[in-house]
């Protein structure tokens, strides 16, 4: 489907997005943060709730053999989407944060000691650095970091040396949500490959605006949220190598990922079972294939086409603007702009343009290394997705020039 011509249709698909905030049409810029949901997912959720509500796997019922049905077909619908060998490397989780944690927890029990070391990068969000700092502080393990240059682009030369018979995983983020820059995540895997060390790809910033296929990019675990791609909250996914899955310590016990119990010796269940503890959000499952199918039927391409006409379109307009700083300059990026207007303050900028209705995030975006590096507090970030138009790019020129005016 070629979006530009039919953007109005796919706004029609949003219900949000004929909103007014504060008399003010919706310009919904923060897109980084949480997607809209376009009518399908919706109708999907309420679907689950009054057509099929009955708990996955355990019951012999129809109700319970329909929601089961449409929980795997859903788990399918991702293995396709990623390219992934097998339904069984998919494992549902809470969104990219879990993902990250249940590697970081299992991988890090079950195969890393004292002085072994793990590779992150300097642009990583929080949920990509907390969890091994939670290793680090449980079994002593090492943290090396990536830098990253003025332009948002990591050092791979730096890279390739920080690698020893020590180094055990390598967790780096797909697409900066800040810098929006597109790591080149097949050129990372090769070189963690050649030192026979794994490595793990935060998806969350990338599934939503460009293909993927994870066999294709030989990804060890590679991680995403629902909500960024037009799916519900509070579901996501873990793709992992069945070789991993199957050697890992479960991440958490209960019903679901055992096979038999007793109080001399508990045994587990198969994968991706194993990793799935307790009542799963069948509900959300659904919803988020719905939300793939959405995506799939405009086409990754396209998605990525029109976004990238989007980020140039609001590039060039901030640049005539004049006094605009970038954060994250990368030839090779994704619809992310993060900035600071002359000298006034990111959270004034972001407050006085929700007057106007125009919806951005402002802050240190979940990664204060990143801040640090630049030596600055935080930015305004406009990011884009498949429904957003170049008149919103418009409104949100006009809104910072009004803003200008006033300091």
């Amino acid at each position: 489907m070629e979006i530009a011509s039919n953007i109005t249709r796919i706004r029609e698909d949003f219900p949000i997005l004929t909103s007014t905030v504060h008399k003010h049409p919706l310009v919904y810029l923060d897109n980084a943060a949480t997607t809209q949901k376009p009518w399908s997912v919706i109708k999907k959720i309420e679907d689950g709730y009054t057509k099929q509500n009955a708990n996955v796997h355990r019951g012999v019922h129809f109700l319970s053999q329909m929601a089961t049905e449409a929980h795997e077909a859903a788990r399918a619908t991702v293995q396709q989407f990623l390219g992934a060998a097998h339904t069984h490397e998919i494992i549902f989780t809470r969104g990219t944060t879990e993902s990250i944690n249940l590697v970081a927890y299992s991988f890090g029990e079950t195969f890393l000691k004292q002085g072994d070391e793990v590779i992150v990068s300097e642009m990583e969000h929080h949920s990509n650095i907390v969890p091994w700092q939670l290793l680090q502080q449980r079994k002593g393990i090492i943290i090396k970091v990536i830098p990253f240059n003025q332009q948002g682009e990591l050092d791979l030369t730096e890279y390739a040396s920080l690698f020893s018979e020590r180094t055990k995983l390598v967790a780096v983020t797909h697409v900066s949500n800040v810098l929006g820059t597109i790591n080149p995540v097949k050129q990372l895997v090769q070189i963690a490959h050649k030192h026979d060390v794994p490595i793990l790809i935060d998806g969350a910033q990338s599934v939503p605006h460009i293909a993927v296929n994870v066999q294709d990019l030989n990804a060890d675990f590679y991680v995403f949220s629902g909500h960024k791609i037009y799916g519900p909250t509070g579901i996501g996914v873990l793709y992992g190598k069945e070789k991993w899955l199957d050697a890992m310590l479960p991440y958490q016990g209960g019903g679901e990922m055992i096979a038999q119990v007793s109080f001399e010796k508990t045994t587990f269940n198969e994968l991706p079972y194993k990793f799935e503890a307790g009542t799963p959000d069948f509900i959300g499952s659904t919803a988020l294939a719905e939300a793939i199918r959405y995506v799939q039927n405009i086409g990754m391409d396209q998605i990525a086409a029109y976004e990238t006409y989007l980020l140039n379109y609001a590039t060039d307009k901030l640049q005539q603007i004049g006094d605009v700083h970038f954060f994250g300059t990368s030839s090779h990026k994704s619809a992310v702009i993060s900035m600071q207007v002359g000298d006034i303050h990111h959270y004034d900028m972001g407050t006085l343009l929700d007057k106007l209705g125009i919806a951005l995030r402002t802050g240190h975006h979940c990664a204060q290394p990143i801040m640090k590096h630049y030596g600055i507090e935080g930015t305004l970030r406009a990011s884009f997705a498949l429904y957003n138009t170049t008149q919103e790019i418009d409104a949100l020129i006009a809104g910072i020039e009004r803003v200008k005016q006033l300091f």
